[in-house]
């Protein structure tokens, strides 16, 4: 069986315990090691055979899984985060059904949600955002046509972008060019929730400026939004004169 698990955003009791649960289990531990938090490897077991998969192909990963399943073993496939978000699984997942190879998926905290908590921010506030867009700028991984960064800031929503850190020049320009105003606030997260956990605020109009001062380059968060500003409307969900099916309007 091979149980793919998500790390959680980077703090070492941020992963689930189901996940705790299913390291502790297994036999054979492939991590993301350009990403994932190495003090997680401690909870396997000291027999347990470890591989970084940063130093390895897709071929290789599926190798070392079928070798694996032919002895019997139980693998962990530990990926940083929540592996729904960039995590190259699918792939994973259909070498694995091609081979006739048994895997499940557990859930983990990703780091989007890890840097909301650093912020203390709500990235979906009533007549600010109701969307939260989760993106990448184009790299050497291109992005659908129609999914570009100056097509998706046009909704002027909450945007997370993932792996763009070392592009933010052109990132800022598409930026600016889709709608955001130059004042739009903006917030880079380093490791959100690791112990060395920094957030750099600053705007569109500053953020390449801001990053490249920090020495920024990977790693981080990139949040753009008037979710951190300081207008929003109140929640009808908790408002005296709103009824809902738990109680009454009160006003």
């Amino acid at each position: 069986m091979v149980h793919f698990v998500g790390a959680g955003s980077g703090a070492v009791d941020l992963i689930t315990v189901r996940g705790a649960r299913l390291l502790e289990q297994a036999d054979v531990v492939i991590y993301a090691g350009s990403l994932v938090n190495p003090e997680l490897l401690a909870y396997a077991g000291e027999n347990c055979q470890i591989y970084n998969s940063a130093e390895m192909t897709l071929e290789e990963v599926i190798a070392v899984i079928e070798k694996a399943e032919a002895e019997g073993k139980t693998t962990v496939r530990l990926h940083t985060g929540d592996s729904s978000i960039y995590g190259a699984v699918r792939e994973q997942f259909d070498a694995l059904a091609q081979r006739g190879i048994a895997y499940d998926v557990c859930p983990g905290v990703s780091s989007f949600c890890g840097a909301a908590a650093a912020l203390k921010t709500e990235y979906t506030l009533p007549d600010v955002s109701q969307t939260v867009i989760i993106t990448r700028m184009e790299g050497r991984t291109p992005t659908p046509q129609d999914q570009s960064i100056r097509a998706l800031a046009a909704h002027k929503a909450t945007m997370v972008l993932f792996l763009s850190t070392s592009l933010t020049e052109k990132l800022q320009q598409e930026l600016l060019a889709g709608g955001y105003a130059p004042a739009t606030p903006v917030a880079v997260v380093y490791k959100a929730t690791w112990p060395e956990e920094k957030i750099y605020r600053c705007t569109v109009e500053t953020l390449h400026e801001t990053v490249k001062r920090n020495g920024l380059s990977k790693t981080s968060l990139i949040i753009v939004g008037d979710c951190m500003g300081e207008t929003y409307a109140r929640s009808l969900l908790y408002h005296p004169k709103f009824t809902t099916e738990f109680r009454e309007a009160t006003e």
